[in-house]
């Protein structure tokens, strides 16, 4: 079980607040449904056959916070790891989980915010020339955003907006004096070795652009092996583009992670009758105690959906099991957990969904079982 950590030092963060206790996540079985999904506290180690998702890190947004890390699952399936999106402490977090570092076989970015692609390189870069249980050996694969097609505003850094390709490779070279400094002495090997990674490009029919960043689509193939296919769909996340939610189809189950999205159609086409739905959650009356200037909090409500939203999404979803997380503003004294479990009740009542509806927290883990459809 994850221990206690400290109290925060400020309750006053931008958007600050996105974090919670580690407190104990309950399934909330409504109306008298069969969950698809039962959540566990603790997390075991990626071994056997069978599907599971394990949440690593339950914060949403870029500010630190002491009482939940940053935003990270893991999917195993069959014994074998897949990341989805690496907030700060995913790699610790992973392995407080009890995941295998020589099990882990890809990363899967959602978007290229800070708080989803912070600790990334830190799989490689750490792991490099390590053996046995502390590392991987075999290159893993890497699916993330392509190039957002937009200029960089940040100064020093000229031309266009990098993806995930490109920003692998300029995190190697940022990086180049440690492993140069290893790899001198016979100790270490480039961490660049440790990965192949894909650039995630939207198909080239359905017209997605900056400024048209999700129109409505069908979901697309991102790739395919013996335990899973992973497909995606663009979902709006401001000037965010690409940004993308994912499905990982197995022999095991479904799981559909949201990623950071305002409401959208393209959820529910991507969600249609998973097993499990980890999705983004915001409390916007939370936000009024933090003292962000209106700006931010318009541009938070737009860009976010509202934790209200989810039992609808799950209903129309026909979703077995809803797992909220990114979970904003997360800190238990901003909004409990007590509070985040009555509004999760309270949306899925409102929308008649019959299904589970879970709150995430760190080192939850969510075993999952295949399901019948339920649609008629």
């Amino acid at each position: 079980m994850c221990e206690p950590l400290g109290e925060p030092t400020s309750r006053r963060t931008m958007l600050g607040a996105m974090a919670a206790s580690a407190a104990a996540a309950v399934a909330v079985p409504l109306l008298g449904a069969e969950p698809a999904a039962a959540a566990t506290t603790t997390a075991s180690a990626s071994s056997g056959t069978g599907l599971s998702v394990t949440l690593l890190g339950t914060n949403g947004g870029p500010p630190p916070l002491a009482t939940r890390y940053g935003i990270s699952s893991a999917l195993t399936v069959n014994g074998t790891t897949y990341v989805v999106d690496c907030g700060r402490g995913a790699v610790t977090q992973y392995l407080r989980a009890g995941l295998s570092m020589p099990a882990l076989a890809g990363i899967f970015l959602t978007h290229l915010h800070a708080d989803h692609v912070v600790d990334y390189y830190s799989f490689p870069l750490l792991a490099a020339g390590a053996s046995g249980a502390q590392g991987f050996q075999n290159p893993i694969q890497v699916y993330g955003p392509g190039p957002a097609g937009v200029a960089s505003t940040v100064a020093g850094a000229p031309g266009p907006v990098p993806g995930t390709v490109e920003m692998t490779k300029l995190a190697g070279q940022a990086y180049a004096a440690s492993p140069t400094f290893f790899m001198t002495e016979h100790a270490g090997i480039d961490p660049a070795t440790l990965l192949d990674v894909h650039d995630v490009l939207p198909p080239s029919g359905v017209g997605a652009s900056a400024t048209n960043s999700a129109p409505a689509m069908a979901p697309f193939t991102v790739m395919e092996n013996d335990d899973m296919k992973v497909t995606a769909v663009l979902v709006p996340h401001g000037a965010v583009f690409p940004a993308y939610a994912y499905r990982f189809d197995t022999d095991h189950g479904s799981v559909v992670f949201s990623g950071d999205t305002s409401p959208t159609q393209n959820i529910i086409t991507l969600a249609a009758d998973a097993d499990v739905l980890v999705h983004e959650a915001l409390y916007p009356a939370g936000l009024a105690s933090l003292g962000l200037p209106q700006t931010l909090i318009d541009h938070i409500l737009s860009t976010h959906t509202d934790v209200a939203e989810l039992g609808r999404i799950a209903a129309e979803s026909n979703a077995g099991t809803l797992v909220a997380t990114h979970l904003g503003p997360g800190q238990e004294s901003v909004v409990s957990d007590a509070t985040w479990r009555r509004l999760l009740r309270d949306s899925a009542r409102r929308a008649g969904f019959g299904g589970s509806m879970v709150l995430g927290t760190d080192l939850l883990q969510v075993p999952v079982r295949k399901r019948g459809s339920r649609r008629s």
